[in-house]
C-alpha cells in the first residue's frame, strides 16, 4: 500500500519541479514614417511631379543643347578628308571635310568657258547692231544668253567652294556620320553639331502622364555626375512637350530649359528633373480641401476591413492600434492616403495581416520616412 501510494505522488512532485513556459516574443514586423516634415530628396522615386492621380514622380533625362545642327554639303560627291571627331569644339567658318574638288573644278572651268564665248557674241552682236546690220530683238537674244552664261558661271564658282564643309558656328561635334571615302548625296548629314549657348534637358513623359504637365511649368534638375547635385539644383522650366507620342516607346519628348546653366555643360550628362508644385506643403486636413496633406504610403501597409482601408499605428511603447484612413487612388507606387494620417506616425508595412489591436511588436528595420505628395490645393 505504501508503495502504490509513493508511486501517484512522485509525479505531482516531478510536476512541481518544472519551470513555467517562457512568453512569446512579440511579432516582428517592418514599420516606416509618414510625415508631412520629411525632406524630398532628388532621385527618390516617390519624390517629384504631382500627376493627374495625385502622385509625385520624378524623370531621368539628359542634357542636350537647345538647337542643334545637322551639317552637309552642298553639292554631291565623295569626302576624301575629314579634319574633325566627335567631341571636338569648334570655331565658326572652321573646315570640317572636304570634298573631291576634281568634278566641281571641271564644272567651272567649263562655265567660264560658256561665259567667255557668251560675251564674245555679245560685243560682236552689239558692233553690228550699231551699223544696223541686225534687229534689236537679236541682240537681246544675245544680251539674255551672255546674262545666263555668266550666271551660270559664277554659279559654278560657288560649288567649288562648296566642297569645303565649314561650321556656321561655334561649338561642339556632337556626332559623326559620315567617313573619308563615302559618296554622299546634296545635303546628305555628315556632322551634327551642337552650338554655344542655352542648355536643356530632354525628358520622356509616359502617355498616362503628359495631361498633366504644361508648359512653363517650375522644375529642379539636378545631375548624377555633379559632386554634392543633391544639394544645389538648378531651376528650369517646361518648354515644350511633342504633341506626337515616339511610335516605340510611345512617350511624349519634352524639353526643361535651364537659363541658369552653364553654356558650355557637358553634353549628354544624366539628370534627375523633379516638377515643383506650389502649395505642395500644408496641414493635414479633409480630403480634397484646401491645404489637405497627401501621403503616399507602401501598398503593403494597408490593412483593409471590408470596404474601410486602415494602417497599423505603432505607438511609442511598440503597441499597434488600427487607424482607419481614406484611399484617394492606389498607384505603382504606393497607396495616396488624403486623410487619417498626420505627419510623424509609425506604420507597419510588413505583417499587416498577422496582427491584433493592442498587441506588442518588435521593428525589423529602421523606420524610413516616407514621402508627402502635396497638398490638395495643388489640384
Amino acid at each position: 500500500m505504501r508503495s502504490a501510494a509513493f508511486l501517484l505522488v512522485l509525479p505531482l512532485l516531478a510536476a512541481c519541479g518544472e519551470a513555467p513556459p517562457p512568453p512569446a516574443a512579440p511579432k516582428l514586423v517592418r514599420t516606416t514614417i509618414v510625415g508631412a516634415g520629411a525632406p524630398c530628396v532628388p532621385g527618390n522615386p516617390l519624390c517629384g511631379q504631382v500627376t493627374a492621380d495625385g502622385t509625385q514622380r520624378s524623370y531621368s533625362g539628359e542634357v542636350r543643347a537647345r538647337i542643334e545642327t545637322t551639317l552637309g554639303f552642298r553639292i554631291a560627291g565623295k569626302i576624301v578628308e575629314r579634319r574633325v571627331d566627335a567631341g571636338t569644339v569648334v570655331k565658326a567658318g572652321q573646315v570640317l571635310a572636304r570634298l573631291d574638288p576634281s568634278d566641281a573644278g571641271l564644272q567651272a572651268t567649263q562655265a567660264e568657258a560658256q561665259r567667255s564665248l557668251a560675251a564674245a557674241e555679245l560685243a560682236r552682236y552689239r558692233d553690228l547692231k550699231a551699223k544696223n546690220f541686225i534687229s534689236a530683238s537679236a541682240l537681246d537674244a544675245k544680251e539674255t544668253a551672255f546674262k545666263a552664261a555668266d550666271a551660270q558661271a559664277a554659279l559654278a564658282k560657288n560649288q567649288t567652294a562648296y566642297t569645303s564643309l565649314v561650321a556656321d558656328r561655334a561649338g561642339v561635334i556632337g556626332q559623326v556620320l559620315a567617313e573619308p571615302g563615302q559618296v554622299v548625296s546634296v545635303g546628305q548629314a555628315v556632322f551634327r553639331l551642337t552650338p554655344d549657348g542655352e542648355r536643356e534637358v530632354a525628358i520622356a513623359l509616359p502617355e498616362g502622364e503628359v495631361a498633366g504637365f504644361k508648359p512653363g511649368q517650375a522644375a529642379e534638375v539636378t545631375f548624377w555626375a555633379t559632386p554634392g547635385a543633391s544639394m544645389k539644383p538648378l531651376a528650369g522650366r517646361l518648354r515644350e512637350i511633342s504633341p506626337v507620342a515616339d511610335a516605340v516607346t510611345r512617350t511624349y519628348a519634352a524639353r526643361i530649359s535651364l537659363p541658369g546653366a552653364d553654356p558650355r555643360l557637358p553634353l549628354g550628362m544624366t539628370a534627375t528633373v523633379r516638377f515643383l508644385a506650389s502649395g505642395a506643403s500644408g496641414a493635414s486636413g479633409a480630403p480634397g480641401a484646401p491645404g489637405a496633406t497627401r501621403l503616399l504610403v507602401p501598398l503593403t501597409a494597408i490593412f483593409q476591413q471590408g470596404n474601410q482601408a486602415a494602417v497599423w499605428k505603432v505607438g511609442a511603447d511598440g503597441t499597434v492600434t488600427l487607424q482607419a484612413v481614406t484611399v484617394a487612388a492606389f498607384t505603382d507606387r504606393g497607396a495616396l492616403v488624403v486623410a487619417g494620417l498626420n505627419g510623424g506616425e509609425q506604420i507597419v508595412t510588413g505583417g499587416v495581416n498577422l496582427l491584433t489591436a493592442g498587441e506588442k511588436v518588435r521593428v525589423a528595420t529602421p523606420a524610413a520616412p516616407t514621402m508627402p505628395v502635396a497638398s490638395a490645393a495643388t489640384k
